[in-house]
């Protein structure tokens, strides 16, 4: 099993959802005992958010690549950032380190590719939602990217930030993403991708009026696929 590296702790909620996610896929693919070969550098958010609200991302950026930069030290053989957001990072992090990135958007096109998804909302951050790095990854796939109201846009970064980051779901907040799911289908939306790793605390990705597709969930997948190589490649040997 190859060992991962996992930039964490913005926030710690959606790295446990990783950690729980990779640790689980890992066991139920190999049985007994097994679990997953990780190294976690979990930052503080505070400082980086604080950067981030700034518009200080080039501070922001170095703060990352420092991050992967001891993950390699400790082994690390491929780096995961479990943060849609900070995926705007993921170019300066390969860069740094020489290592593989497993790209948080390409499992989530690939499964709305199957689909056979063509518009869809992308929520997250009002980084996500409004700069281009993360829209681009989906309208490059042949999709079209809806936009979203600059009121919901408030409304869902102000959930993520002084709500979902901190642990904290609120039934208010649960009833604002239904009601704004219900809205997309009006305009027309065949999907919803979860473009932030803490939404799908507030979103049951499985029982609503769209398809929704959670980021957290897909990334975690493809990146117990590139842990597990070497075992299926040994299987399909034997």
């Amino acid at each position: 099993m190859k060992k991962l590296g996992i930039i964490g702790g913005t926030s710690w909620n959606s790295t446990h959802l990783y950690y729980e996610h990779i640790n689980r896929l890992v066991a139920r693919a190999l049985g007994g005992l097994h679990s997953a070969r990780l190294v976690i550098e979990s930052l503080d958010l505070a400082p980086y958010a604080a950067l981030q609200m700034a518009g200080k991302t080039d501070e922001a950026e170095q703060l990352i690549v420092g991050a992967a930069q001891s993950l390699k030290g400790a082994g690390a053989e491929a780096i995961l950032i479990a943060s849609n957001t900070t995926n705007r990072y993921a170019p300066a992090v390969e860069a740094a380190t020489g290592l593989p990135l497993l790209p948080i958007a390409e499992p989530t096109i690939e499964a709305m590719k199957r689909d056979g998804r063509k518009r869809i909302a992308l929520l997250g951050t009002r980084f996500t939602m409004t700069e281009s790095f993360a829209r681009e990854q989906y309208e490059e796939a042949g999709m079209d990217v809806m936009p979203i109201a600059p009121d919901w846009i408030a409304t869902i970064d102000r959930i993520i930030f002084d709500e979902l980051a901190k642990g904290i779901v609120k039934r208010d907040s649960q009833r604002a993403f239904k009601t704004l799911l219900t809205e997309l289908v009006r305009q027309k939306a065949d999907a919803v991708v979860l473009g932030c790793t803490e939404l799908v605390l507030a979103v049951d990705s499985r029982a609503n009026v769209l398809p929704v597709y959670d980021t957290t969930e897909l990334h975690a997948r493809a990146a117990v696929a590139w842990m597990l190589e070497e075992e299926e490649g040994a299987k399909q040997a034997a």
